[in-house]
């Protein structure tokens, strides 16, 4: 019985010892697996001038020393596109004539050509250079009004010379008076006679240019020999105004 006993008592300490055993194996293992881990740490700077720097490093530890490896390093720097990008000039060449006084401007306005290869300003300069006494300077209402009723501003230029006498000097009584520049009749009567008179000479004048068109152009009557016939008894009366076309157009 003894011995048996100190059989057990044997089997159970070496029961102890090797539980105990591994247990430290195990608590050892751990503690180098602990030793030898692997650290990361992320470390952020920021800094205004180079952006922002991030950096990763790995560390391996261990009884003995610390070993630090950089695995990753990033900079991200959002002053890149302006600082470091660099800008190509491109030179771009003026083709625009620069203008550099007021005289380089032209302030003119183009006018229109109306008749004969004029513009309604040197056709009534032309007329004028024809038309004296009474009617000087009426040149431009004969040329604008003519035009607009589709009346040649020569032909009634000249029927007016030759009616009233004004480009020899001084016009007739029935223009001074009454103010009647075609030698046209009806009323209200100039002096109680044949002839009409009109109220002011722009009201004659456009008064004979409107009887030009009505009674004659709109008809197809367009030239001195077509009007001739109908507007005066003399056969010589075509020629003459004729005459008097070629002046004004040579003035």
């Amino acid at each position: 019985m003894k011995k048996a006993s100190k059989v057990s008592l044997s089997l159970g300490l070496l029961g102890v010892s090797m539980i105990g055993a591994s247990i430290f194996l195990q608590y050892r293992s751990f503690q180098m697996e602990k030793e030898k881990s692997v650290i990361y740490e992320k470390v952020t700077m920021k800094d205004l001038s180079s952006g922002t720097i991030e950096k990763v490093s790995k560390k391996e530890t261990n009884t003995t020393e610390s070993n630090t490896d950089t695995i990753e390093e990033t900079v991200s720097d959002p002053l890149a596109t302006t600082t470091e990008t660099p800008t190509e000039e491109v030179e771009v060449q003026d083709e625009v004539k620069e203008i550099t006084t007021y005289e380089d401007v032209s302030t003119t306005p183009v006018e229109e050509i109306v008749y004969d290869g004029l513009t309604l300003n040197q056709l009534a300069e032309k007329l004028n250079r024809s038309l004296k006494s009474t009617i000087a300077g009426k040149g431009y209402l004969i040329a604008s009004y003519s035009l607009q009723l589709g009346v040649d501003p020569y032909l009634a230029t000249a029927i007016i010379l030759h009616e009233t006498g004004c480009n020899s000097g001084t016009c007739s009584n029935l223009v001074r008076s009454c103010n009647n520049v075609g030698g046209q009749k009806g009323g209200p009567s100039c002096g109680g006679g044949s002839y009409k008179a009109y109220p002011t000479l722009d009201e004659g004048i456009m008064g004979y240019i409107d009887n030009l068109y009505k009674n004659y152009v709109s008809k197809g009557l367009t030239t001195a020999e077509a009007m001739g016939p109908k507007y005066a008894a003399s056969t010589t009366w075509a020629s003459q105004v004729n005459n008097y076309i070629a002046l004004v157009k040579n003035k």
